[in-house]
């Protein structure tokens, strides 16, 4: 292995950039037109144009992909983690083509990487699993879920990420949901299956890290805490989990161990488990055949660098270490900062970072896919980097991480930074009380106590100043003066008055999107929240809902249109 093409964009691109770059080894980055500034791109001894800014068209696009390895004499590919990361009809093409995948077969992508097939392998190795179904579709959805029963879990066959996921607690929202978790599946992994499992009340999400060479060596490398999630989008990763007693850690690491010997894996990978901590017992949910967002809080524990492994195991290399090897030091938390407004309803964010300053000190880390400054892209998913803090233990890790966090500075959109802070500072994340529901029922961020953003350390005098745009009413605070002032805390305050007077005051785009549905048409009368379409942003779709009674008098956009913010969807009579 000498040249490696890195399948991917953002800050998995630059993290595995720069393994390669300690490795000796030459790389070839890809690229949108949306990322031809993206850092990744200069990082890389050679760069390469793969499509237009749509995942579809560049980094789902297999053979745009293989052209670029094989016209700059690639002979590896590293698919990061989410896109094509767990596609078997990718490794196998790469494969076919003579080029090294650096993950698992393609066999066991497609057997793992399958939830219901990977679910079979569970049973098979008599780990526990929820009750659920084969794949479904909306027809076939009553009969599964009436022998599941609810509430019930729909989740995406293929891919992960907790993309294509939504929870019913009834029949009249199956259909709506198996509708709405296919669609999202396919625009991130290019595959709409879903199926149904049991929903498990208040778990917690406790995954295990394996590795395994292509000398048979099958080892675990300890595991990780996931539970801080919206809508099953992991927020906040710790490792090790807190709270598991020694006989229950050591069942979940000889299952995830079983599991993967049981298959031949190789690379690294991570089988995850829903935990019920007053009961003690465990479930398969699913493994994850490619390297995990949150690998970084299980490099600093134990000191290795997962990439790096990857990368060497893919060399037909044996692991350079044995399970006696793996020491578990301290504690580690890791912080997902993505370009969302927790302060409403988590609206996707996408746009311009003006300013980036990252914290530094002992035990922190960053992982970012920008510089100093750059943009963060609607077609893209909404994470842009990732803060992390290793302590002696949980209590000084919280602590470091909160402090990294104080010092995170992102000029010009809203981040999930400061909520994700006031969630570590929670009495439940403190105490490690919370599960996967902690943040739907206590951490519900309240709309009026939105933090400011720091003042700059400038010196200089501040303002409020008001600007009048075609985009609304814009405030924005002034520090400093003359040439080199600063602007911050750019806000709407309000839709246009054009949107207003068009629309009738009912509906509009909150950002930049596409149309996804259109659910209400001409003539048809409306209540006060009723939702009236779907749109999508960064991979995350947002009912719309009107905040005014009437008759629908015209339906002003069309499924599948680009709409900007703050755009009329509808008018109202």
């Amino acid at each position: 292995m000498q040249t490696v093409l890195v399948a991917n964009r953002g800050e998995i691109a630059v993290r595995i950039l720069r393994a390669c770059r300690e490795l000796g080894l030459r790389t070839v980055a890809v690229f949108s037109d949306a990322d031809a500034a993206a850092p990744h791109v200069g990082m890389a001894d050679e760069a390469v144009r793969i499509g237009p800014a749509p995942a579809r068209s560049s980094y789902l696009d297999i053979d745009a992909l293989l052209h670029a390895a094989k016209s700059t004499g690639a002979d590896a590919v590293h698919p990061g983690y989410g896109l094509l990361s767990e596609d078997a009809a990718f490794a196998a093409a790469v494969t076919a083509a003579g080029l090294t995948f650096v993950g698992p077969s393609a066999h066991v992508v497609a057997r793992m990487g399958d939830k219901v097939a990977a679910r079979a392998v569970a049973v098979e190795c008599g780990v526990p699993v929820p009750r659920g179904s084969g794949p479904v579709t909306v027809d076939g959805a009553a009969a599964a879920a009436e022998k599941i029963g609810f509430p019930l879990v729909v989740k995406a066959t293929h891919g992960g990420g907790g993309r294509g996921m939504r929870v019913v607690t009834s029949a009249d929202g199956l259909a709506d949901a198996v509708t709405a978790a296919g669609r999202e599946a396919a625009a991130s992994f290019g595959r709409s299956e879903v199926h149904l499992e049991r929903y498990l009340e208040r778990p917690r999400h406790v995954e295990v890290q394996v590795v395994g060479d292509t000398h048979g060596t099958i080892l675990h490398l300890g595991d990780r805490d996931c539970s801080v999630q919206r809508r099953h989008q992991k927020l906040i990763e710790e490792a090790p989990a807190p709270g598991l007693g020694p006989s229950l850690r050591q069942a979940l690491a000889d299952a995830a161990v079983t599991l993967a010997r049981t298959v031949g894996y190789v690379g690294a990978g991570t089988v995850e488990f829903l935990v019920l901590p007053v009961t003690g017992e465990f479930f398969f949910l699913e493994m994850n055949t490619r390297l995990q967002v949150e690998h970084g809080v299980t490099e600093l524990v134990t000191g290795l660098d997962l990439v790096a492994t990857q990368l060497r195991v893919a060399a037909g290399e044996a692991l350079a270490f044995t399970r006696d090897d793996v020491v578990i030091r301290g504690h580690a938390i890791q912080a997902r900062i993505a370009a969302e407004d927790p302060w409403d309803g988590f609206r996707p964010a996408p746009g311009r970072v003006d300013a980036l300053v990252l914290p530094h000190g002992p035990g922190v880390r960053n992982d970012f896919g920008l510089a100093h400054e750059g943009v963060v892209a609607p077609e893209y998913d909404s994470m842009f980097g990732k803060v992390l803090a290793h302590g002696s233990d949980r209590e000084s890790a919280r602590r470091r991480l909160i402090g990294a966090l104080d010092e995170l500075h992102v000029d010009g959109i809203p981040t999930t930074a400061p909520y994700l802070r006031s969630v570590l500072d929670s009495a439940s994340f403190t105490a490690a009380t919370h599960d996967t529901g902690s943040v739907a029922r206590e951490w519900v961020p309240d709309p009026t106590s939105r933090p400011r953003p720091p003042a700059p350390q400038d010196g200089g005098r501040r303002r409020r100043v008001r600007i009048a745009t075609d985009r609304g009413v814009v405030e924005v605070d002034v520090h400093g003066g003359g040439p080199r002032a600063v602007t911050r805390a750019a806000r709407a305050t309000g839709v246009p008055a054009a949107s207003r007077a068009a629309a009738g005051g009912p509906a509009v785009a909150p950002m930049d999107a596409t149309v996804v549905e259109i659910r209400v048409g001409a003539g048809q009368q409306v209540a006060a929240g009723d939702v009236v379409a779907v749109l999508e942003a960064m991979k995350m779709e947002m009912e719309i809902r009107t905040d005014v009674a009437g008759e629908v008098t015209a339906v002003l956009v069309e499924a599948g249109a680009p709409v900007a913010a703050g755009s009329p969807l509808i008018s109202l009579g």
